[in-house]
């Protein structure tokens, strides 16, 4: 029988007693330490009619790991409250703090939010140290990454990194920045504007926002302007004064990194034209627009030959694999994930004449991909080809709405 991360937490947490005075402690402590172990990225800590509801997102995906009785629900996410440095006596607002281990643990950062059944509690732990520290770590692809490479070295321009939320933008920016870091040696001025830090970068001055004192991202950047960066890092585009403060920065002699929300690469020009920024702006100002989503990696030890072609799920693939589910994988099928990407250049055939020309998105992705461009789509029926993931993983991140062609 195989046994999951989840079972072992129950199994220890049932070892507690629950009207202990260091219950509390004790509990988060496991919590924190098994949710480590299992590789999550979140922990999300629920009250609910029937008690304190824990799961967790690995790789990805968020799963059941216990319910507590509701009794212990005040005092167990009041404990994450002290360890992130929260004020525990204000349960009616949202808090956000950090829990700084010591120098080689998981930092992590805890965000609480008042509910109908009382505060709810989500922990994010950040990759363990000395992990995707550099654009050779990433699992880009190779013309992806290399490419990448050589913009962080130009003396102007944006580059975009684009995918919903938890797609990995962050990530990739942060080894962006550390490559930038190493290959500078120093040279070179790195300014970041974030909302929130969520990793400390040695050799650059990082600024968190913070919108209620007036400090935006819009305000910041045009601070920040004045004080001679050569690259700037934008957290994330969410507006149109940002996002064209951020391009007249990349056309006058900045390298600007940002993240934005889209589902595409033609996506984010699509969007961003939506939002107001003019085209000449995204023509001369943009040097790339790279999209990427992570899929689950299916489990070596037990996936299994797909022999039902329904089991393929529409997609145009000769071979393909399904999950199974073991003790080396938890039960799941699938360990850990790799990455989807598509890159758009502006400069590239056809593209340009389509954005000056207010194109709209379809025109726009179909001019990239005639000028050579390899999409989300393909590098997915590239990887279930190859066994690496499966054609159920790929609807569920990439959807059933979007072409298969």
């Amino acid at each position: 029988m195989t046994t999951t991360p989840a079972d072992s937490l129950r199994q220890r947490l049932a070892a507690l007693t629950p009207g202990s005075a260091r219950f509390a402690i004790e509990a988060v402590d496991l919590l924190l330490a098994e949710a480590r172990a299992a590789g999550a990225s979140d922990l999300h800590i629920q009250p609910t009619a029937d008690g304190l509801e824990a799961r967790w997102r690995i790789d990805g995906v968020l799963h059941p790991a216990v319910l507590l009785p509701a009794s212990v629900a005040p005092n167990v996410v009041a404990r994450l409250k002290v360890l992130a440095d929260l004020l525990t006596y204000r349960s009616d607002v949202p808090q956000e703090g950090r829990i700084r281990g010591v120098p080689g643990e998981v930092e992590m950062r805890v965000s609480t939010f008042p509910t109908l059944h009382g505060e709810k509690a989500v922990v994010r732990l950040f990759a363990e140290p000395g992990r995707y520290l550099r654009l050779d770590d990433l699992g880009l692809p190779p013309e992806i990454r290399d490419a990448l490479r050589g913009w962080l070295g130009a003396t102007s321009g944006a580059v975009v990194l684009s995918g919903p939320a938890g797609s990995g933008k962050t990530t990739t920016i942060y080894a962006c920045l550390r490559e930038l870091v190493a290959t500078s040696q120093g040279q070179r001025s790195l300014a970041t504007l974030e909302d929130p830090i969520e990793a400390a970068v040695p050799g650059v001055s990082q600024s968190q926002v913070n919108p209620t004192a007036g400090f935006t991202l819009e305000a910041g950047l045009r601070s920040l302007l004045r004080q001679d960066p050569e690259v700037i890092v934008v957290g994330e585009i969410r507006d149109r004064h940002t996002a064209e403060t951020a391009f007249q920065a990349s056309l006058t002699g900045h390298l600007v990194l940002t993240t934005f929300h889209a589902g595409s690469a033609a996506g984010v020009l699509g969007r961003l034209a939506d939002m107001g920024i003019e085209p000449y702006l995204l023509r001369s100002g943009l040097l790339a627009v790279i999209s990427q989503r992570l899929v689950r990696r299916l489990c070596p030890e037990c996936s299994r030959p797909i022999t039902d072609p329904l089991e393929r799920l529409g997609l145009k693939v000769d071979e393909a694999r399904s999950a199974a589910g073991c003790e080396s994988c938890g039960g799941t099928g699938y360990r850990g994930r790799i990455v989807l990407a598509e890159m758009l250049t502006p400069d590239a055939s056809g593209v340009g004449d389509a954005v000056l020309s207010r194109a709209d998105v379809g025109r726009i992705e179909r001019a990239a991909i005639a000028a050579g461009m390899v999409t989300r789509w393909d590098r997915a029926r590239r990887a279930v080809e190859e066994g690496r993931t499966s054609p159920a993983e790929v609807r569920r991140v990439l959807g059933v709405g979007e072409s298969t062609s």
